[in-house]
């Protein structure tokens, strides 16, 4: 039987229950780092930030939580590990790296002048995936890969090509970042015709398109999707609402891709660096910006839209275990 990571060891894919395929814990951009003297890390307000977000999941029946924040944007698997260890809540860690505009590449641009950075970001993936994270005993269970608005540029097509041969040798899945909703066919094509399994890749962000013949593109190639954004809409985001969102679920279910869609919020628990300044304006923008959005408006907006239970808790549960076995 396949067993996964999480932070406090393996579980089956029968083990994972409602399942939310990307939130962040923690997630500061590249250069946070940089700010520590006036944005350092408040471990006690963190940790009850935390704690609440895992209770306001478990309020709907979440039982596992795919932590997406990549190497670079202030992963933490000791943190994650606590958080694991207070609330019982399976959390799974990602090995991997944001796309270009906001992630940290210089470090990889320096160092391939000297070797061949393809192999070294293999071996880091492939490390973390099956010795530990960063000297510990907690394992990443998942490669999270992103791209550019509307382009795959060369240093994240040789991050998309490690993670294909990282998936070849180790069988864990794949989740990546689409940006704005755009490469989302070409994500999954270049993955595959690296080798990658179709059956293990969620294409990310998808819910960032209403264009349902795009959303087939992706989803003919065999992976899965993630419509991972509920809560964060409108002009703030450049994205559609949630409304249009469901509206794109039940469509595709209709058309007979009910196995193949899987849920999350994107949700930032809490932002790294300096805390964020929250005008009133930002305030609405935000107000469902959070990992209880699916519990509230999500589940209850499929099943007016006709959507059946079953069919409804395929996108929480079983496509979720089925990607991970």
């Amino acid at each position: 039987m396949k067993q996964i990571n999480t932070v406090n060891g393996t579980i089956s894919p029968q083990q994972m229950g409602r399942t939310l395929m990307h939130e962040h814990f923690l997630f500061g951009f590249a250069g946070f780092q940089g700010d520590a003297t006036l944005g350092g890390f408040k471990e006690e307000e963190y940790t009850r930030d935390c704690v609440q977000a895992v209770e306001d999941a478990r309020a709907y029946g979440v039982s596992t939580i795919v932590d997406a924040t990549t190497n670079e944007c202030g992963r933490n698997a000791r943190f994650l590990k606590k958080i694991a260890d207070m609330t019982g809540m399976n959390i799974i860690c990602s090995t991997g790296f944001y796309f270009q505009d906001e992630s940290a590449f210089a470090y990889w641009n320096f160092r391939k002048g000297f070797a061949d950075i393809q192999e070294e970001i293999f071996e880091m993936m492939y490390t973390e995936l099956t010795k530990g994270i960063e000297g510990t005993d907690v394992k990443a269970g998942v490669i999270k890969l992103a791209s550019s608005y509307n382009q795959i540029t060369p240093m994240e097509e040789i991050f998309f090509k490690a993670a294909a041969r990282a998936q070849k040798e180790t069988g864990c899945v794949i989740i990546t970042h689409t940006q704005l909703g755009t490469m989302g066919p070409e994500q999954a094509q270049l993955l595959i015709s690296e080798g990658a399994d179709p059956g293990k890749i969620a294409i990310g962000h998808m819910c960032g398109s209403t264009d349902i013949d795009y959303h087939e593109r992706v989803l003919k190639q065999g992976v899965y999707i993630n419509m991972d954004r509920f809560g964060l809409e409108g002009e703030l985001f450049h994205t559609p609402t949630d409304e249009e969102r469901m509206d794109v679920i039940k469509t595709l279910v209709d058309k007979g891709y009910g196995s193949q869609i899987m849920l999350g919020h994107d949700s930032v628990n809490v932002n790294l660096g300096r805390g964020l300044i929250m005008t009133p304006k930002m305030q609405e923008l935000m107000k469902d910006a959070n990992i209880r959005t699916i519990g509230k408006k999500v589940i209850p907006g499929l099943a007016k839209r006709g959507m059946t239970e079953d069919q409804i808790e395929a996108l929480l549960t079983a496509n979720p275990a089925a990607i991970f076995s």
